[in-house]
Order: C-alpha cells, then sequence, then structure tokens
C-alpha cells in the first residue's frame, strides 16, 4: 500500500492533468450538449472504466515483470520516466492550437458509455501512459506492487469518474467559458509538459 505522502503527490499530479481541458474534457462537453447531462455523465463514467481497464493490463503486465526480478521493474519504471519526459518535452515545444469545442453526435446513455470505454481502451497513447505513469509512485518496499498499482488505478479511475461528472454537470457554463477562452489551447500543453517533467525530476530527486 502506498504511504499517506506518496498518495498526496499522486492525488495532486492526476489533479493537474485533469484541470487541464484534453480531449476527454471536451468529447464530455460536446456529448452534455448534444445528449443532455444523462449522456455526458455515461460519457465520463465510459472514459473512467477505460481507465479502470488500462489499470487492469498494466497492473498485470507490471507485475509480471517485477516477478522477473526487481532490477527488469527498476528498468521499466526509469523507461517510463524518459517516456514521460520526452512528452513533456514535445508538449512545451510544439505550437499549440484553440480549443474547438464542437458538439458529438447524439446518442443514448447507454450507447454514449460504451463508445466512450471503446475510445479510451483502443487509444494506444493512453495505454503507454498507464505503464509509464503508475509505476513512478509504486515503491517495492512499501508492500506488493500489485496492490499498490491497484490502489493508483482506482484512484485514477475515481478521480476521472468524479471530475466528469462535475463537468457534466456544469457544462452549459464550463462551455460557454471555453468558447470565450480558447486560446487556453495553446498554453495547455506547456503546463501538461511542465508536469510530466516534474515527474522525472520528482525521480531524480528519490534516486540520490
Amino acid at each position: 500500500m502506498p504511504d499517506a505522502a506518496t498518495l498526496l503527490a499522486y492525488a495532486l499530479v492526476v489533479l493537474g492533468l485533469f484541470l487541464i481541458p484534453g480531449p476527454a474534457v471536451l468529447l464530455v462537453l460536446g456529448r452534455t450538449t448534444a445528449g443532455g447531462r444523462r449522456v455526458g455523465i455515461a460519457t465520463g463514467l465510459g472514459i473512467a472504466f477505460g481507465d479502470l481497464l488500462h489499470t487492469v493490463m498494466a497492473t498485470i503486465g507490471l507485475s509480471a515483470v517485477l516477478m522477473t526480478s526487481a532490477l527488469a521493474f527498476s528498468v521499466v519504471k526509469y523507461a517510463g520516466v524518459i517516456y514521460l519526459c520526452y512528452l513533456g518535452l514535445r508538449a512545451i515545444l510544439e505550437q499549440g492550437t484553440a480549443l474547438n469545442l464542437v458538439p458529438g453526435r447524439l446518442a443514448d446513455a447507454r450507447l454514449a458509455f460504451r463508445q466512450a470505454i471503446l475510445a479510451e481502451l483502443l487509444n494506444p497513447k493512453t495505454a503507454l501512459f498507464f505503464l509509464a505513469f503508475l509505476p513512478q509512485f509504486v515503491r517495492p518496499d512499501h508492500g506488493a506492487v500489485a496492490s499498490q498499482l491497484a490502489v493508483l488505478g482506482l484512484i485514477f479511475a475515481a478521480m476521472s469518474a468524479a471530475y466528469a461528472t462535475m463537468i457534466a454537470l456544469v457544462a452549459d457554463r464550463f462551455g460557454r467559458w471555453l468558447r470565450r477562452h480558447r486560446g487556453i489551447g495553446r498554453w495547455q500543453g506547456k503546463v501538461v509538459g511542465a508536469i510530466y517533467l516534474a515527474l522525472g525530476a520528482r525521480l531524480a530527486m528519490q534516486a540520490r
């Protein structure tokens, strides 16, 4: 089980990632605009469930690596932080574009839920992100790696569901705010990139 300090740091990083409007937020807003709050909430819950499935796959894979050797897990962990630093630098250096909030096609709640799961589950970037992100908060000396990964994944999915539900409930006001501030897309990459790089710095300081 991760310690309290690790869980707090993890929750703050996840919250920072959520607060910057990304594809998931725009999808929830678009579906809410087209189908109402119920459809928007279903979309957000579908995205969170997809994240949960990614957690299961990452837990199985990373636990298998640790069973091979602690050195192998360390290699995976450092490869992950290199990947996160790469994402961070790319996000900072890329020229951002204005956000374009386009309402999605009208769908019922069940269909929206299934479509959101499929979209999140079939996104290879999300799978790579989970494999790189979760190990940065795992300490093998704090207990079974599988249980730590499961706890971290459950927290991520729960926060994702709660945040998406909140977005759906205030979609009208938030959507109007984003339309007035489309330029946020020009600097969101820099903020997310800084978060990724901060994760790399955190690991480097731990290594010392």
